[in-house]
């Protein structure tokens, strides 16, 4: 019913409104009335190319903001590292090397933050050919076996993968794959899962790509009844005593399924699969590590000027890590591109390089850098880069404002192609999809959903230059597919008036 009617009050704008433009109308017609929305928190503002507004409902309100942050961490990532940018990594040898071919020390892989290292996804770089530039690099400089260890070095950014402003359900998904110095698979590990044959039997769980064997499993999940659903779950205890917990349930006689779960140590992780690779190439090493577990055993540890780098590879451009965080909602990616861009204002800022980079530097640089841009921050509170935290408030006037501001980049066209539209690649693909195709051409908005959070925020093209908005709709009782045709109609509203100006 409630379908039926928000298209008959977009079939009949056109003559009810008069003073009124179509879009206020229906905030006012259809949201404000709408009895799933009276006890939520809903902002919204919608401003033509002058900054005129076109319609609103508590603009000025900041409120949670989910995914649509991703526009303002990846927004100034364009601005301050540039759409070419490239995330780099590097190898590094610290010891002598034997006329014999002997390493006597370590070999380190120096991170960049590189994103996509080892990524299973068509933005990546094949981690074959990324692990045999490092391995063919290492043979030319003569070695063949190595006495020391092969150590992931992550200090370019602080150790906190896992940020506190998450919610617990997010730490053992992959949606809540924090950013660290040396990441890999995008901080993914996979698991194969095999049912026992009968119910009640513990499930048989094997790791597979992206997954140190160090960590203890602890396995509490279970064959189920057959034709049950399957419920797999798991989740990191802490590095003291490294594991993660299964538990759940797959159904007997159902064959084996692959498990993704979040992975906080992706720098022990690119050690160990390079470790690996190495072996197949005939060059031994001792064993792996990761210079956080080392410190924190109290090695001491070398600086990078203590090392010889061999070689360097790099990340595909900024550019295209971009269009994927944006366009699918890739979170380890947006919390990345947060902590490098801050990285680099701060190494602006005091001249020199700078390491261990933490969230609350990010937060600082960002809101700094805005600031001397002459950006007015009312409205405006970022804690991580994703969107995930319960701690991003930022208003719809802010959102407006910025974009504004944003049209003034001179990367500004490639950065857009990064906002998903409706019915094309990514989180939109299914919204307005009985809208006219006109209407769904002229809308770049960036989604956002986390529990009891709706939002959308971008841009729409007109005549007259791009409309900027933002719609974020807070507290909901419900679940969100319940107002999902409602906020749909706002979308489809606006786009209805672009076309007209």
């Amino acid at each position: 019913m409630r379908k039926t009617i928000a298209a008959l009050l977009l079939a009949i704008l056109p003559v009810l409104c008069t003073a009124q433009n179509s879009v206020q109308f229906y905030i006012d017609s259809a949201l404000k009335t709408n009895p799933k929305l009276i006890n939520a928190l809903v902002s919204i503002y919608a401003e033509d190319a002058d900054g005129n507004e076109i319609a609103s409902w508590n603009p000025d309100n900041p409120i949670l903001t989910a995914s649509t942050l991703k526009t303002i961490t990846t927004g100034i990532g364009y601005r301050i590292l540039g759409p070419d940018y490239r995330f780099t990594t590097s190898i590094a040898v610290k010891g002598e090397v034997g006329c014999d071919g002997t390493l006597d020390g370590d070999i380190y892989i120096i991170g960049g933050a590189d994103p996509t290292l080892g990524m299973l996804h068509e933005v990546a770089y094949p981690v074959d050919s990324i692990f045999g530039i490092w391995a063919d690099a290492l043979s030319e400089a003569g070695i063949s076996r190595i006495n020391g260890r092969i150590i992931g070095d992550d200090r370019i950014f602080k150790d906190e993968a896992i940020m506190p402003e998450w919610t617990y359900s997010n730490y053992s998904s992959t949606s809540g794959c924090g950013s660290c110095g040396l990441p890999f698979a995008g901080n993914y590990s996979y698991y194969t899962v095999t049912p026992g044959p009968k119910v009640g039997d513990p499930l048989t769980i094997t790791p597979k790509y992206g997954a140190v064997p160090d960590l203890q499993i602890v396995n509490d999940a279970v064959t189920g009844a057959r034709k049950s659903s399957t419920a797999n779950m798991s989740f990191r205890t802490n590095r003291i005593t490294p594991a993660i917990y299964f538990f759940g349930s797959h159904p007997v006689g159902k064959g084996s399924r692959q498990v993704t779960t979040s992975n906080e140590f992706g720098a022990w992780t690119c050690a160990y699969e390079f470790f690996r690779f190495l072996d197949t190439k005939g060059i031994t090493a001792a064993g792996y590590n990761e210079v956080t577990n080392l410190r924190r055993a109290g090695e001491a540890l070398p600086s990078k000027n203590d090392m010889e780098i061999i070689v360097e590879t790099c990340s595909p451009e900024l550019k295209d890590i971009v269009y994927v965080t944006n366009k699918i909602s890739q979170n380890f990616f947006a919390e990345t591109i947060f902590k490098m861009t801050a990285k680099t204002l701060i190494e602006m800022d005091k001249g020199h390089e700078v390491s261990g980079v933490s969230y609350a530097q990010a937060r600082a640089a960002y809101r700094s850098y805005m600031e001397s841009e002459g950006l007015d921050l009312t409205g405006y509170t970022q804690s991580d880069g994703s969107g995930l935290a319960r701690r991003n408030f930022v208003s719809p006037r802010f959102f407006c404002r910025y974009y504004k501001w944003m049209e003034g980049c001179k990367d500004f066209e490639s950065w857009l192609a990064s906002f998903p539209q409706p019915g094309g690649y990514g989180t939109l693909d299914n919204v307005l999809k009985k809208a006219d195709p006109a209407v769904k051409a002229v809308i770049h908005a960036k989604s956002g959903s986390l529990s009891g959070v709706k939002a959308y925020a971008g841009y729409v093209e007109s005549a007259s230059g791009l409309i900027h908005f933002a719609i974020q709709v807070n507290n909901l009782a419900c679940s969100t597919s319940e107002v999902q045709q409602d906020i749909e109609g706002f979308l489809e509203a606006l786009g209805q008036y672009a076309l007209k100006q």
